[in-house]
């Protein structure tokens, strides 16, 4: 009866679909108005993660070039959406339903317009393929799959194989669909009037930030780079005999000229934020700057910044020690130590201290424990600040604690002469001419470190080309 009841859930997991760019039948749970719905809530969730690069123009220009290789694609009918997302990440996604997503970052290291549609395109292929609604229904069938062995067993489900979709926003999905998508954004180029050259030379770009990744972790004695872009470099093989053929067909599409479209493109990216932008802070080494919020603070020499919405991490070099910060409002206008022992629950607090900098008030602790961890609060207005200091695979040392405390006694507001620190650099494109090279504008560049690397980078010169007198060349200021 069981075996049964098991075969009969199976059955009604099967569900088939001709998929619109393939024409083949693919495994699908969910109908094209269910994945409209999909797309438009977790839209929803995405803004509220990643803020809206705050530029019209620059989102209206990439709508714009979207659009036009979305209607050339086989879902054309689809109402596609596509962002720039204020971020310095080197990163693009599609969520189903026609969302499509690319970070600040990485428009900065593109050279063309038709780069930049190479990269829209391929986010497209994922849309029109449904890859996004394939790997959800395949989650959703393995967690349907292990509830049904659980009834037809007694065994619980070995694992719980969900976030399927938000896997693939970070880490692609797999390098069958991402050449696949590759080969059919190659295809809309072609029907676009973009050159389908530009899927290639996008891959070259994002190779050489691979290259430079290693490059800098070996300087640096560090390990292996965590993966860029779509997890690139695991799904696209080295040598790209795979890419070519699947381009190869798109090619055979060009009729008449195609467009690349570089000055053009180029002039949209003078201004642009390189890094971090002022909405969000600004990391120089050690110390970080707010410029809306009106703080600065300092990690200790050696320390990295993790900048992201929802929370300011400072790590060691080692990553095992940490300090973490975080920022609510305080309505009730609750002094410093209430408000840490309301966030601590029904801990006990050790050692509890007031904080007395800068002219801010606030409070700090040891929640107690089998491994204590520094907690603090410092209160700016009706805004309070939470710190929570911790140590990764061993005993936090008095040396560890201090480090803490020095990051978190740190923070204070702005002087006047640190609110230029508080603004991002920028990008600024300048005609070369006779004599200048990559080292000269570096010289004269605001990049803190390898500012020849980066500039060779973002100019497509590395690790030692140089620009030719006349073309346009991207600095940094």
């Amino acid at each position: 009866m069981k075996l049964c009841l098991l075969i009969v859930v199976l059955a009604t997991l099967a569900g088939c679909a001709v998929n619109p760019a393939t024409g083949r039948t693919d495994f699908v749970m969910m109908s094209e108005a269910q994945e409209l719905s999909l797309g438009r809530d977790a839209h929803q969730q995405i803004l509220k993660q990643y803020p809206r690069y705050p530029d019209e123009a620059l989102q209206a220009y990439v709508q714009q070039v979207g659009e036009r290789v979305a209607r050339h694609s086989h879902r054309g009918q689809l109402d596609y959406h596509f962002t720039v997302i204020d971020s310095p990440d080197i990163n693009a996604f599609a969520l189903p339903g026609g969302y499509i997503y690319i970070h600040r970052g990485l428009m900065a290291y593109l050279s063309s317009e038709a780069e930049l549609a190479a990269v829209l395109g391929h986010e497209v292929g994922h849309v029109t393929a449904r890859h996004g609604v394939r790997q959800q229904s395949q989650s959703t069938a393995w967690g349907l799959l292990g509830q049904a062995v659980a009834m037809g067993t007694g065994v619980g489900a070995a694992a719980d194989v969900t976030g399927a979709l938000g896997t693939a926003v970070v880490r692609g999905y797999g390098r069958d669909m991402e050449l696949e998508a590759d080969g059919l954004g190659a295809q809309y180029l072609a029907r676009g009037g973009y050159d389908p050259q530009a899927m290639i030379e996008v891959v070259e770009v994002l190779k050489l930030q691979e290259d430079f990744a290693r490059d800098q972790a070996a300087r640096h004695g560090e390990g292996q780079p965590a993966g860029s872009y779509h997890g690139l470099f695991d799904t696209h093989p080295d040598n790209d005999r795979r890419l070519q053929q699947v381009i190869g067909p798109a090619k055979a599409l060009v009729g008449g000229q195609q467009e690349i479209n570089r000055e053009a493109f180029l002039k949209r990216l003078q201004g642009l934020p390189f890094g971090d932008s002022a909405d969000s802070g600004i990391r120089r080494a050690e110390r970080f700057y707010h410029r809306d919020l009106d703080f600065t603070l300092t990690f200790a020499e050696g320390w990295s910044i993790i900048n992201q919405p929802q929370q300011l991490v400072g790590q060691s070099a080692d990553k095992q020690v940490l300090v973490a910060m975080t920022l609510e409002d305080n309505p009730r206008q609750l002094d410093a130590a209430t408000l840490l022992r309301q966030r601590i629950g029904g801990r006990r607090l050790l050692d509890g201290a007031p904080l007395q900098q800068a002219g801010l008030q606030g409070y700090t602790g040891l929640i107690d424990g089998s491994e204590p961890r520094r907690v603090a609060v410092i209160l700016k207005g009706d805004q309070a600040y939470l710190f929570v200091g911790a140590v990764r695979g061993r005993r936090t040392t008095a040396q560890d604690d201090a480090q803490m405390l020095a990051a978190i006694g740190s923070f204070r507001s702005l002087q006047p002469a640190e609110r230029k620190l508080a603004g991002p650099l920028r990008l600024q494109l300048v005609r070369v001419t006779q004599g200048q090279t990559v080292k000269s504008f570096a010289a004269g560049s605001g990049l803190a470190s390898d500012a020849e690397g980066t500039l060779r980078l973002l100019n497509n010169l590395y690790p030692q080309g140089e620009p030719r007198p006349g073309e346009w060349f991207k600095t940094v200021r």
